[in-house]
């Protein structure tokens, strides 16, 4: 397909995952019925409470209540679904994994990703996290091959480490999707520009979904869901609270922008391949 309509959801999920997971199958079911083919959900798109309710709450990879939505969802209106972030449990039953799973148009796996960089911040006093206290950093780099096409799938706070967007490039990613629950302290100066100049380093499709708004517990999220063209331009962007954007991924767009500046095949360190 040279244009792939892709859908990217805001979410402000709470600790209730029933609601949340309702809440994502209503916005989803619009995205449908607007003809999507491709849809996203932010992270922690189930569950957003307190760190360590994390493990209370941590599911099974393969018959957790928010991977068989995730898969009953994407077999039910054939469509692909990049599942935002879900806590997958652990051996041993202390930590999770923060874990994006992505399923194809009939419902079938195609790629897992646990997310590498781990959120161990101190912003302010209001505003300290320890993410690798209840959470094992994922080793692998993950691509979906999903509608005709490379995915790229990162999470989050991954956003800050552009050798992992480049090294994903190089594998062959055309849309890099970056679902996130970034901070209101943090979204405010650094989400936009850093998606963009993701999209413009690699020169490929962001897609990042996000969460908006109080969670309860003190945590609060920036929003501003957004997809970014090859070019860097902002082609949609969500506003405050729940909601959805729609774009159409032109891949003949993408191909002229890498034509016009080759600058992937000018690299000269190639050891992130």
């Amino acid at each position: 397909m040279n244009s792939v309509r892709t859908a990217a959801i805001q979410l402000s999920s709470t600790q209730d995952r029933e609601r949340n997971l309702a809440c994502a199958d209503r916005l989803m079911t619009q995205a449908v019925e607007r003809g999507a083919q491709l849809l996203a959900l932010p992270e922690n798109f189930s569950f957003l409470g307190r760190d360590g309710d994390k493990v209370k709450y941590a599911e099974e990879a393969d018959s957790g209540p928010s991977i068989r939505f995730l898969k009953s969802f994407a077999a039910r209106h054939g469509v692909a679904v990049v599942g935002g972030s879900v806590p997958l449990r652990c051996a041993g039953g202390t930590k999770v994994t923060n874990s994006c799973v992505v399923f194809g148009g009939a419902g079938g796996l195609v790629a897992r990703y646990d997310k590498m960089h781990l959120f161990d911040v101190e912003i302010d006093q209001e505003n300290t996290f320890r993410e690798s206290r209840y959470v094992e950093s994922g080793t692998d780099l993950v691509t979906a091959d999903l509608l005709g096409h490379t995915m790229g799938i990162t999470i989050c706070y991954d956003l800050r480490f552009p050798e992992l967007y480049r090294a994903l490039a190089l594998r062959g990613a055309e849309v890099l999707f970056v679902p996130s629950a970034f901070t209101r302290e943090t979204g405010r100066d650094h989400w936009e520009v850093l998606l963009r100049a993701r999209a413009i380093e690699n020169l490929c499709y962001v897609v990042a979904p996000a969460q908006s708004g109080e969670h309860g517990a003190g945590r609060v999220s920036f929003g501003r869901t957004m997809i970014v063209g090859p070019w860097g331009q902002v082609l949609a962007q969500c506003q405050d609270g729940p909601g959805l954007v729609v774009c159409d991924l032109d891949f003949d767009v993408l191909a002229d922008a890498r034509k016009r500046l080759p600058s992937l095949t000018h690299l000269r360190m190639r050891s992130l391949k």
